[in-house]
């Protein structure tokens, strides 16, 4: 047996174990006998090593950093976390949306952005994408949208054309979908990318007033992006190039950072702001609104197990510290029931006694008991109220609960109508505002690109009159461009690339 460092091997359960190579057998010719232990440990071990991918974000990697706050904001927010000079551990993790865990990481897509900083007042989540705005706005639709980005049911293939049939049906998308096909599209790496909250919070300060605010993460090392065909390369030269970057860059002491700001809104600026500042599908303008800056994430060590402490980290946006709050975006409210229900379904009831779910800072006292992997003792009193001296709730340091007005009859419809409450203003001042020509020109043949592969005539009218409807210009190049590339296009190859789709829509 060669042995190394002194070190042994055993079995999970610490017992010596003989041999790395062989099983236990009647003679060196006989059978294997099911009375060998450690080789049934290792092949019942190996058929349960992994636990279900997420449903979105399934291809991602993260690091351990810490959170130092470098401006005064404590006029806005008493969390513990956002104090001066505060330091705040953390773990973030980068993600893909739409592709499983085998994916690419150079594929178009948003990328996630999510963090867990251990604060003193326990876990504090922030969940985001590399994107300001999102492509619905009800939570309704959010699980149809994940579908119509994934793979058919029939043939297991991703699809171009059901992308863009819940696209296009949903006008809402549009100003995700131009962020996707532009530049951001395919960031360089997660360190040449910007990271959002997305959605809005509440902040409350310690006497109590309330602002409405959302979170940008400004990447320190600047914007860089892979084109379409960098991407594509990418793709076949490294699957893993993000997961890559990050861990090297991070091993040779090249930290990457960002630096935090927020827009803060005056709480009775919301009822007469020009569009619903809690739609998921808008920004809020820097006019309106700058950003202030509150601090700076680094991140400097990698996961010694990438499974135990990323892949295992669960990210959940109910864990709000006091004086952070929810809003009523919908798809926020949401969320607080879904990522921690997803993260049950996942990993199981007890998901956060793992050690990167602990809070590490603050010592859980609650009542939660039993289930399986629960390995944190339960003592009595198990319930509340009790006269056992059982722990209390903490009224002094919670406060008031985030509350805001809200009265109506039950219904399911939109948001009352704001003056700007359009689909398509946002993406159209996306295009005309902030991209220069050469972006609006990557813009269009990125859409071109991604309109040819295998889109139906049906669903290809209404992309064009999609873009249209964003911008007149853009939305006529875009068709151009298709009718162009078409004309160009090899019959048999296209007969070749589209039979098994075509075959599928004519049976449909």
């Amino acid at each position: 047996m060669t042995q190394t460092n002194g070190k042994y091997t055993t079995t999970d359960a610490g017992i010596p174990v003989e041999s790395d190579e062989h099983s236990l057998t009647v003679g060196s010719a006989g059978p294997i006998l099911l009375q060998d232990a450690y080789l049934i440990e290792q092949m019942a071990q190996f058929n349960r090593e992994r636990i279900p991918e997420r449903q979105p974000h399934a291809k991602g990697s993260g690091a351990f950093g810490r959170f130092e706050v470098t401006n005064d904001v404590s006029a806005y927010t008493k969390a513990e976390v956002f104090q001066p000079g505060t330091t705040t551990g953390l773990v973030a993790r980068f993600s893909t949306v739409a592709g499983e865990r085998g994916s690419p990481d150079t594929w178009r897509d948003p990328r996630g952005f999510a963090l867990k900083f251990y604060t003193p007042e326990g876990n504090y989540d922030l969940v985001g994408n590399n994107t300001p705005v999102f492509f619905v706005k009800d939570p309704m639709k959010f699980q149809h949208f994940i579908r119509s980005q994934k793979r058919l049911a029939c043939n297991n293939l991703r699809d171009h054309d059901m992308q863009w049939d819940f696209w296009t049906l949903s006008p809402e998308s549009a100003h995700q979908v131009t962020w996707l096909m532009g530049d951001r599209g395919i960031p360089r790496t997660w360190r040449h990318m910007n990271g959002y909250g997305s959605h809005t919070y509440m902040w409350i300060n310690e006497s109590g007033e309330r602002f409405w605010v959302k979170y940008t993460f400004k990447t320190d090392q600047g914007i860089e992006f892979f084109t379409q065909h960098e991407g594509d390369q990418m793709c076949s030269m490294d699957t893993d190039y993000h997961t890559r970057d990050l861990w090297e860059h991070i091993r040779d002491g090249d930290h990457p950072s960002w630096t935090m700001y927020v827009q803060i809104m005056p709480y009775a600026d919301a009822a007469g702001y020009r569009f619903n500042p809690f739609d998921l599908t808008k920004v809020w303008p820097h006019g309106d609104y700058p950003l202030i800056e509150v601090g700076r994430m680094t991140l400097d060590r990698n996961p010694t197990d990438n499974h135990t402490e990323i892949e295992q980290a669960a990210f959940q946006p109910n864990n709000l510290v006091p004086g952070i709050g929810p809003s009523p975006d919908r798809m926020l409210l949401a969320r607080l029931f879904s990522y921690a229900d997803a993260q049950r379904a996942r990993i199981g009831a007890n998901y956060q006694q793992l050690p990167v779910n602990t809070p590490r800072m603050a010592h859980p006292n609650s009542y939660t008991k039993d289930g399986a992997m629960r390995f944190v003792p339960v003592c009595d009193p198990v319930y509340a109220p009790n006269s056992k001296g059982g722990p209390v709730a903490d009224v002094a340091s919670c406060g008031t609960p985030p509350s805001w007005y809200a009265d109506g009859e039950i219904t399911r419809t939109a948001h009352v109508s704001h003056p700007e409450d359009d689909d398509w203003g946002q993406a159209r001042a996306l295009i005309r505002e902030v991209m220069d020509e050469p972006a609006r020109e990557r813009l269009v043949d990125n859409v071109v690109g991604h309109l040819l592969n295998g889109v139906t005539a049906p669903v290809l009218e209404r992309a064009f009159g999609y873009w249209r409807a964003i911008d007149t210009e853009v939305g006529d190049r875009i068709r151009s461009g298709v009718q162009a590339k078409k004309a160009m296009a090899d019959p048999k190859a296209e007969e070749q690339g589209n039979a098994a789709r075509s075959g599928i829509r004519k049976k449909s």
